[in-house]
């Protein structure tokens, strides 16, 4: 069973764009399986740098069909503006196909959601405003709007009222805002309809015809194993899945069709959002890993919250999401340090905890215990196999897979799409 997923080992943003596109080449298809516009991935392609935000990486290889699946929320006009983009620079966006029962992010989704965070003050969750925890509790409450339901004026309208009844009285009662029309959200939405139509198509049939037919298809998530709704660091989380099991339910595949699970770990941690984060640094070494990283959000534009690898974290990402490869990137942003720690176990309460805390409140007072592991200076970016890294590089790579439980298959040691050291092949 060619089926592969892959997805973040932390919490989002370690680099699944390059991981994708390195496989671009020998997968028939890409599926994007959960998430929305919240969700950012780069590619760097020859000089050529892509930020793709909902469409699949794989729109960026001709030879590949990208998906976006029924667990994904989309925002037609965001998917058009990113759609426009890479047309005028000369990507062929044909192939792409959506399923019919992905939910629509409607315009009063993003008005809820920012007007909610808004509320929330000291207690904000982080989110991107763009909607997307509105329109997964709306499809959640069976008020949500599909693709489908914009071939179907009627259905499209009544359900529409029912959703804004209840939304228009948080928002002139507890927020005091206007109310928002009926009739001005679905004009808006039905506008779509017709550019969306040759690219609407039963995806998971699609799917599953593949699959019968051993070709190639991958899996990818959106933000990362802690940001999962269920198995993240609730609530400061996302709303929907990024965990292996979430490719399933996301793209209609059974689980016995899964054959590998890739797991893509940066180097060190980084975290966007609210939310506890052990091996946040506040010092001179946080500011580097954000400076040389480029530790920006790709979606949001806001700072990365940086710290060092927390093999506690890898571990736990392992074990839910039943890891068989680790993908790990960005290691080339650690050269330069003479020493570089790596956090083993937590203490809590005077204690050591070698595994994620089950109660959110023993993690939020977790603090790291470090190990330190000799670092390295020279330029690593032109390695092309495992044996070219220095040795305290290839000693770092060895210690990280041992306290992570899953072999590291590949290591990306630059931005580009050759700067890669495959060590096992993933297909």
């Amino acid at each position: 069973m060619p089926a592969l997923v892959l997805l973040g080992a932390q919490w989002g943003d370690e680099g699944k764009g390059k991981a994708t596109d390195l496989l671009g080449g020998s997968v028939d298809y890409v599926v994007r399986y959960q998430g929305g516009n919240n969700a950012g991935h780069t590619v760097v392609v020859g000089d050529q740098k892509y930020a793709l935000h909902l469409l699949p990486s794989g729109i960026l290889t001709p030879e590949c069909t990208p998906v976006i699946g029924n667990g994904v929320v989309v925002d037609p006009s965001v998917l058009f503006s990113e759609l426009n983009g890479l047309n005028e620079r000369g990507v062929d966006t044909s192939k792409l196909l959506i399923s019919g029962n992905a939910h629509i992010i409607t315009p009063y989704n993003v008005t809820v959601d920012k007007v909610t965070e808004r509320f929330l003050g000291k207690r904000k969750i982080g989110t991107t405003g763009r909607g997307i925890g509105p329109t997964y509790a709306d499809k959640i409450n069976r008020v949500g709007i599909r693709i489908q339901d914009l071939y179907d004026e009627s259905i499209l309208t009544q359900k529409v009222d029912a959703a804004l009844d209840g939304k228009n009285q948080l928002l002139t009662k507890v927020f005091n805002r206007r109310a928002i029309e009926v009739e001005q959200v679905v004009e808006e939405l039905l506008s779509y309809a017709d550019r969306l139509k040759p690219y609407v198509a039963d995806t998971v049939l699609i799917l599953n015809k593949a699959l019968e037919d051993d070709k190639v298809v991958l899996f990818e998530g959106g933000q990362g194993t802690l940001l999962d709704i269920d198995h993240g660091t609730y609530p400061f989380v996302t709303s929907s899945n990024p965990t292996a099991g979430g490719a399933c339910t996301g793209a209609g595949v059974g689980p016995t069709k899964i054959s590998r699970v890739i797991g893509i770990l940066k180097a060190y941690t980084t975290r966007v959002g609210s939310g506890p984060f052990p091996t946040e640094l506040f010092d001179a070494d946080g500011e580097a890993l954000r400076r040389i990283g480029g530790e920006r959000g790709v979606t949001t534009g806001r700072d990365r919250r940086c710290g060092w690898f927390d093999a506690v974290i890898a571990r736990y990402a392992t074990r839910v999401n039943g890891l068989t490869d680790f993908f790990l990137t960005k290691l080339d942003v650690l050269t330069g340090w003479e020493q570089i720690p790596v956090c083993v176990a937590y203490e809590i309460d005077g204690k050591r905890v070698e595994e994620l805390p089950y109660s959110q409140t023993d993690f939020h007072h977790a603090k790291p215990i470090y190990e330190t592991l000799p670092g390295w200076s020279e330029d690593i970016t032109k390695a092309k196999t495992f044996e070219d890294l220095p040795k305290n590089a290839q000693d770092y790579v060895k210690a990280l897979e041992e306290m992570s439980g899953a072999p590291i298959s590949a290591i990306g040691v630059g931005p580009g799409r050759d700067e890669t050291i495959e060590i096992n092949s993933f297909i």
